[in-house]
């Protein structure tokens, strides 16, 4: 029992490393500092770098300068430039007291520098000094580093609930809707890869940045989360919807731009991936010329993420079959896009969907719900 307590009081104590080729320096240090600190001792600047590759690392080392082979100037460099030890307090032990020695040590990286002979008390005071400072350093990376892991997981666990609430809405409006869920990740894939491709384009580059992008292609699902809001008699219809039915089915997206900004509201705060939510939701059936709903906005006034939503849901549209139409092929589907550039899609985006045609037919290949033409396996 009485050795395990005294095993836990020398592991509780700071660590010293002695660097000195001199038995007498090392027997004086050890007699003052081993009462307070656990000693270690190298005879060399080589053992003494043996050691520290192997061991566990001291709190401060002691380092004579005049030494063979090695003098304590290279040890200090190499300590320095090693990941494991740079941040370990080295001072420096020896008789040489020019100014221009002294300027040396503390130049390749010393925290200190004391004169032999040693005086004892000078010694404990600078000794204790300096390890209460790497104590007080150690604790505050150690610190940073927590709060560095806390930040990132609570982010994470952040962009978990965020994923989660977008599917969780995505496949209540799916589950009342005619369209696949396949139909939710074609268009989600096909929003990416416009907005891919139009990042660098100085129209959409400040918008389409990386994390937006990344926020855009979440969002994207809830484009029609507004349809359950839509009657089923309407919605579910199988047949060519009348001009009164079809100025209901219009609301959708009015209805689903009001149910995020409600629901920001109860809350009383926004979020970036909310922001875009409401544009896709609430502007993807706007038209460059004017004409579209709910708004009637045109131009650059309709939100880019709408803008690139509007060309994927038209696209995947034409090209799905439905209760009331066949499915159309890519080349027909692509010609009606590119024949209403300027006026129903922005020019820009359809210039960038006929440079991604090969694209566009492989993530429909891709998430074929067997109904597509052309595309299914």
């Amino acid at each position: 029992m009485d050795n395990l307590k005294q095993a836990h009081i020398e592991d509780a104590r700071g660590s010293i490393l002695v660097i000195d080729d001199s038995p007498e320096i090392i027997g004086i240090i050890t007699s003052l500092l081993g009462h307070d600190y656990q000693i270690k001792t190298a005879s060399s600047g080589e053992l003494a770098l043996q050691m520290l590759a192997s061991g566990p690392m001291p709190d401060i080392i002691l380092l004579d300068i005049l030494m063979p082979e090695m003098d304590g100037y290279e040890v200090c460099r190499r300590l320095k430039a090693n990941l494991l030890t740079r941040d370990i307090p080295v001072i420096f032990l020896s008789t040489m007291q020019d100014d221009s020695d002294i300027e040396k040590c503390f130049a390749v990286g010393a925290v200190d520098y004391l004169n032999k002979p040693i005086h004892g008390v000078v010694m404990l005071s600078r000794v204790k000094t300096h390890y209460n400072l790497n104590l007080v350093a150690n604790f505050a990376k150690d610190k940073n580093q927590f709060l560095v892991i806390e930040v990132a997981k609570r982010a994470k666990e952040l962009e978990f609930i965020q994923d989660v609430t977008i599917l969780a809405m995505a496949s209540l409006a799916e589950t009342r809707d005619n369209e696949t869920g396949n139909h939710l990740r074609r268009t989600q894939h096909y929003v990416l890869a416009l907005a891919e491709q139009l990042r660098h384009h100085p129209k959409f580059s400040l918008v389409l940045t990386r994390p937006n992008i990344e926020l855009i292609f979440k969002s994207a699902p809830l484009h029609d989360i507004g349809k359950v809001g839509i009657p089923d008699a309407i919605l579910l219809k199988p047949g060519k919807l009348t001009a009164v039915e079809f100025e209901l089915m219009k609301t959708h997206a009015a209805l689903g731009y009001i149910a995020i900004e409600n629901a920001e509201k109860t809350i009383g705060r926004s979020a970036p991936f909310l922001k875009f939510a409401k544009e896709i939701t609430g502007s993807h059936h706007e038209k460059w010329d004017g004409s579209g709903y709910p708004e009637g906005l045109a131009g650059e006034d309709i939100p880019i993420s709408a803008r690139l939503m509007a060309l994927a849901d038209v696209y995947d549209a034409l090209v799905s079959a439905r209760p009331y139409k066949k499915p159309m092929s890519h080349e027909d589907s692509a010609k009606i896009i590119i024949e209403h550039s300027g006026q129903h899609f922005d020019p820009d985006i359809v210039n960038a969907f006929i440079s991604l045609q090969d694209k566009f037919k492989a993530i429909a290949h891709q998430f074929s719900d067997n109904q597509i033409y052309g595309y299914a396996d």
